[in-house]
């Protein structure tokens, strides 16, 4: 009997007792890797006005890390230990964003190929692909009207706007290959953060803090985050479009894409896919 069986069939208690064990017991792999297909095949049968409204919701919520973070960061004193605490804002955009149920790239990318994987045929994987663009579309237009519009508004007073800029600079401060590595990590973070969510239950809030925590702390680029970050950096003329494509778009495109993507095939779609295809082979 395995661990998630254990109780829930026990001969030692009775079935009210097994019905309170069966409620207590943790999710199964396939249990999750399950709910994330039915998101992905959710994500797959959007119409293009839904996924590229609710991604530019996104992207303009995902925002909202910028402001939070710099905004602590402004307020505390200069100090070692300052980046870890204002690092928590950095959580606030994708609170949002992901209890919200809006489209971030970096969830679709993981959500809406679990499906490919799955079916394995061309007109899924083409579906994907235009849930990929749109969203990623969508986000990164909102997060350009966002950088803008902090820029040229002027509504932070100037140690916000100073601590923006410092956050700015950073983001397109590597090389090609140090932030597409770098940004494999934060995708692979953030793919965790989607398998672990679905059996979370009141924790929900706790996992999105703690996982981007860690990306916001160990400096790991988003690519709709960062971008609020870079664009910024563009509009205040502390960067070129050059540097935003090169140094850190299309960098941090393969990482994420490529960490989030890795994780789902590898560590959550392989393990149980003897298990799904004899699940198949029963139905039939």
């Amino acid at each position: 009997m395995s661990d998630s069986q254990a109780g829930a069939a026990s001969p030692h208690l009775d079935r009210q007792e097994q019905r309170q064990a069966a409620a207590a017991r943790p999710m199964g792999p396939l249990v999750i890797h399950e709910i994330v297909r039915e998101q992905g095949e959710a994500e797959l049968e959007r119409s293009f006005s839904g996924l590229a409204w609710s991604g530019f919701a996104a992207g303009g919520s995902i925002g909202f890390s910028f402001v939070a973070q710099a905004t602590l960061q402004a307020g505390l004193p200069e100090a070692p230990w300052t980046k870890l605490v204002a690092a928590f804002g950095y959580a606030v955009g994708f609170l949002i964003v992901i209890l919200g149920r809006q489209q971030l790239f970096t969830e679709t990318t993981l959500t809406a190929i679990i499906p490919v994987l799955t079916r394995r045929d061309l007109s899924t994987f083409l579906r994907a692909m235009r849930v990929w663009a749109v969203v990623l579309g969508a986000n990164l237009l909102a997060t350009w009207i966002f950088a803008a519009i902090t820029v040229w508004g002027e509504v932070f007073p100037e140690p916000t706007m100073r601590a923006m800029a410092t956050l700015s600079e950073h983001t397109m401060a590597h090389g090609f290959w140090h932030t597409a590595l770098t940004a494999g990590s934060a995708g692979w973070l953030i793919g965790l953060m989607v398998w672990l969510l679905p059996g979370a239950g009141p924790g929900r809030p706790w996992i999105i803090i703690i996982l981007t925590y860690v990306i916001a702390i160990c400096q790991f680029p988003h690519i709709i985050a960062g971008s609020v970050e870079a664009a910024f950096g563009v509009f205040s003329a502390q960067a070129s479009m050059s540097d935003y494509l090169l140094r850190f778009l299309l960098p941090t495109f393969i990482g994420n894409s490529v960490g989030g993507t890795i994780l789902a095939a590898l560590l959550n779609h392989a393990p149980i896919a003897d298990e799904l295809s004899g699940a198949g082979d029963d139905h039939q």
